[in-house]
């Protein structure tokens, strides 16, 4: 996938406000790159710092939080469904003349010079494994933590995939990865405060007859700056587990700026959410939209009414 010969520092990029599998592919490509003889160096493109539970996984701690793109004879970006999902780190990627996109996103249309796009991946890191062992690169414990990491956390513990992702964590499992602990740092940890907080945004809840139907939770800027990142992304599961319809978790991370979570078991929420300008998995997507919580809202429920399909349709050819 990369000569060696030809490069000899490269800036692995993952997506702004990242999640394990962001994480994880960063630090393994990194540390690939490195052993291969490539000064590589990880970054994201945002100055908001990483959630905490992530600093378990790895080289997290390494990877530098960056304003624009640092100078490098090529730039990997890893799970970053868009040039958008880079951040700060765009304009410099849209100048480069040497870019490697590797991601798993269905809705990623490719930004690269070269494009590795797997929608049928569970994972970014999942992409990685594949590429690691075929080309004979080592994966020690550590890149098999990471590399873990994303796949645990993507697939929901295992929830949804195919085969291939139980024998990829059968082989990190043998490389040394302790199970438990990642699941006890990324996903089961949490506090009484946290507990308290997330109380208060199921408490709200809403239901609306929009299209397949929505569930929609929201978590203002006030309630997002009095607690940490972890617990307010751990509101997608909520959404994820309401059954039928699309799930929708509303977070003001700036004033008047919402990250919008897309979340379904039957309905592809890629095309609502790139409807929106961002984009996504069929059952996992988002998006950002600007305005009150009411307008945003508004903005929502028409694009699921709009865009949203059942896969069983989406199958048919519907």
């Amino acid at each position: 996938m990369i000569d060696p010969g030809t490069v000899s520092t490269a800036v692995v990029v993952g997506h702004i406000r990242p999640d394990a599998d962001a994480i994880g592919s960063v630090y393994a490509t990194v540390a690939v790159l490195r052993r291969r003889g490539i000064d590589a160096r990880g970054v994201i493109g945002q100055v908001e710092p990483i959630a905490s539970n992530l600093r378990t996984i790895p080289g997290c701690d390494d990877i530098q939080l960056v304003d624009r793109l640092p100078a490098a004879d090529l730039v990997v970006t890893v799970d970053c469904g868009d040039l958008g999902r880079t951040g700060t780190c765009a304009e410099g990627i849209r100048g480069h003349d040497r870019v490697l996109v590797i991601d798993h996103h269905s809705s990623n249309e490719g930004f690269g010079t070269v494009d590795v796009i797997d929608p049928t991946a569970e994972s970014t890191t999942a992409i990685l494994h594949r590429w690691f062992t075929r080309s004979g690169d080592r994966i020690d414990r550590d890149v098999a933590h990471a590399l873990y990491a994303g796949l645990v956390t993507d697939t929901g513990s295992f929830r949804w995939g195919g085969p291939a992702m139980h024998l990829m964590a059968a082989d990190l499992i043998e490389r040394g990865v302790d199970t438990r602990a990642v699941a006890v740092d990324l996903m089961d940890a949490t506090t009484p405060d946290s507990l308290r907080i997330i109380g208060r945004v199921l408490a709200g809840v809403e239901t609306h007859p929009d299209g397949p139907g929505l569930t929609v939770l929201t978590a203002d800027h006030a309630t997002i700056t009095e607690t940490n990142p972890e617990t307010i992304e751990s509101l997608t599961e909520f959404i994820r587990a309401t059954g039928q319809g699309v799930g929708v978790l509303l977070k003001e991370n700036q004033p008047g700026i919402w990250s919008v979570s897309l979340r379904s078991t039957d309905h592809d929420v890629a095309s609502v959410a790139t409807s929106l300008g961002g984009g996504g998995h069929l059952l996992a997507a988002g998006a950002t939209v600007r305005g009150n919580r009411d307008t945003v809202l508004a903005t929502v429920r028409e694009a699921v009414a709009g865009h949203s399909r059942s896969l069983s349709a989406r199958e048919n050819g519907a």
